[in-house]
């Protein structure tokens, strides 16, 4: 009977732990998890910020628009614009190289091209021709980020 009891003892003592290969594999499951899950949380921080620049360019367009509704013609300086907008945050010169969280603009005619730059480092572009081919809009991964003036005949549509 004592030997009995003793085996009984020894296999539930033996049971009450994990052995090295399930704790390997339990280790192992892990780091999979976390290798398939850190690029998927990086790149939809650097969706987040390309959507957050392209809705600044969005906003800017939409004060353009609004102000040429009003006037017949865009605006002709960062305080027009401004005065439409209160929230933006334009660049000091006209036709600058966009910034990260700034919106630089040129007036090519009766072409307004307005840029950015998000904080993944892409630059986007909105074009307008009121008479003519609508808004385009597109992206460049230059750095630093072109002039408005310069991409105004190479955006294309809908690139973003």
């Amino acid at each position: 009977m004592a030997e009995a009891s003793r085996r009984r003892a020894s296999r539930s003592s033996r049971q009450q732990g994990f052995t090295l290969i399930e704790l390997m594999v339990v280790v192992l499951i892990i780091a999979i998890l976390i290798a398939v899950a850190i690029p998927m949380f990086l790149g939809a921080r650097t969706r987040a910020l390309d959507r957050a620049a392209q809705t600044r360019l969005r906003v800017a367009l939409t004060a353009e628009k609004t102000y040429y509704a009003e006037r017949q013609a865009y605006t002709q300086t960062a305080a027009e614009l401004l005065a439409e907008e209160g929230s933006l945050a334009l660049d000091a010169a006209a036709d600058a190289n966009p910034t990260k969280g700034s919106i630089a603009y040129a007036l090519v005619g009766n072409v307004v091209v307005l840029g950015t730059q998000s904080g993944s480092g892409t630059c986007f572009y909105l074009k307008d021709n009121p008479t003519g081919s609508g808004t385009r809009y597109g992206s460049d991964g230059s750095a630093p980020c072109p002039k408005p003036s310069a991409k105004e005949p190479t955006i294309t549509l809908n690139q973003w």
